[in-house]
């Protein structure tokens, strides 16, 4: 949650950045985007590279990254120094979340796994979303670089944290394993089925929640009337209540749902929602509910598919490496939902928006039945 803080800090304060260091619309989405980009292009080679040095070493290096970053991008001076700043942020993140999920695994009991993955999903509805709220209140009277302060100390503390009660603990000792090259791992999970439909089920999942999460704020200033700091708290708001959504989705595997009746309930019902959110017959008010009851539900995507990590990896030492391979995939979508959904609203107005989120829904759908295929041919051999 605290590397998710990385995330979360930068859409409220794109306005004070952008007063402050002169910075261009262009320059302002790449400051968004970096984050993003930088998992999307690392972050099964990050995982690999915790397998090898160590998951725990890997988490700690990466808050103290974040701390670092955070804290020296409070002081920049120009865009260009900032987006430097940013770049070794993205690091810090994908460090943290492409290692921390085998850590839980080793310690959690079997019975437990499926609701310690569930609840380990809601790091980013949780940190992003409490730091947005944080942003959107401290804003109005400060900078940006007090928000950038405010990440900074929080990993900080977290370091802290991590070197007292983390490092010490034997349970969390590296399990020796036998490794094989880089590249024939990447390539093993790259062309696994399991991991790759896991992958782009998260793409399409992330793709069309940040298609709405990312033009809220605007739907709301534009058709609604709120000011920029209303916008953002309501924004943060119906990110964290995401979080619900992961935590129901342990539950109700616990329980003996099936993923896929989940993942595929979850999907049809919100292809309807996100029509909902973007069709012009819809009142204003009602559009934010729709956006609320959209982010809780379909939460259980992602808590569905990284239970689903430890039961199609090719090999259990490669849970690190699948992880990273989803982690990627999820930010593709991140990358890529924003701008397809601006391009459509400005060809023919926001109700263009809802063919995105339904057919990259559809995606989730096909993907979650392949999934649920794969298992129960697992199951049987």
């Amino acid at each position: 949650m605290i590397a998710a803080f990385q995330v979360g800090k930068a859409p409220p304060s794109l306005p004070s950045i952008r007063e402050d260091l002169d910075a261009s619309l262009r320059q302002a989405g790449w400051l968004l985007s970096t984050v993003n980009l930088m998992t999307a292009l690392g972050g099964m080679a990050i995982a690999l590279s915790a397998d090898r040095m160590g998951h725990r070493r890997m988490v700690v290096f990466g808050t103290a990254l974040c701390c670092a970053a955070s804290l020296a991008g409070a002081f920049a001076v120009s865009v260009d120094q900032l987006m430097v700043g940013r770049v070794f942020e993205g690091l810090g993140f994908i460090a943290v979340t492409a290692a921390a999920p085998a850590l839980l695994l080793r310690i959690a009991q079997p019975r437990d796994q499926r609701i310690v993955m569930a609840m380990w999903t809601t790091y980013m509805p949780a940190g992003a979303g409490t730091m947005m709220l944080i942003a959107a209140l401290v804003l109005p009277g400060t900078s940006w670089r007090v928000i950038w302060l405010v990440a900074a100390a929080a990993a900080a503390v977290m370091l802290v944290a991590l070197l007292l009660r983390a490092a010490p603990a034997k349970e969390l000792d590296p399990v020796p394993a036998r490794r094989h090259p880089v590249l024939a791992e990447m390539r093993e999970v790259a062309t696994s089925g399991g991991p790759l439909a896991i992958a782009l089920c998260f793409a399409a999942y992330s793709c069309c929640w940040f298609a709405v999460v990312g033009f809220l704020p605007t739907l709301q200033v534009e058709r609604l009337g709120f000011t920029a700091s209303t916008a953002a708290i309501v924004t943060a708001l119906v990110t964290a209540v995401n979080a619900l959504g992961n935590l129901s989705a342990g539950w109700l595997l616990h329980h003996g749902v099936p993923r896929v009746a989940m993942i595929v309930g979850a999907a049809i019902s919100m292809a309807f929602c996100a029509a909902g959110i973007f069709v012009d017959c819809v009142p204003d008010l009602m559009r934010l509910v729709l956006a609320g009851v959209y982010s809780m539900i379909i939460g259980v995507v992602p808590g569905a598919l990284f239970t689903a990590i430890p039961i199609h990896t090719p090999r259990p030492d490669l849970a690190g490496a699948s992880t990273g391979l989803l982690m990627q995939g999820s930010n593709l979508g991140a990358l890529l939902g924003p701008p397809i959904t601006g391009a459509l609203v400005v060809s023919g107005g926001w109700r263009n928006a809802a063919w995105l989120t339904s057919v990259a829904l559809a995606l989730v759908v096909a993907a979650a039945l392949f999934l649920h295929w794969r298992e129960r041919r697992k199951l049987a051999a």
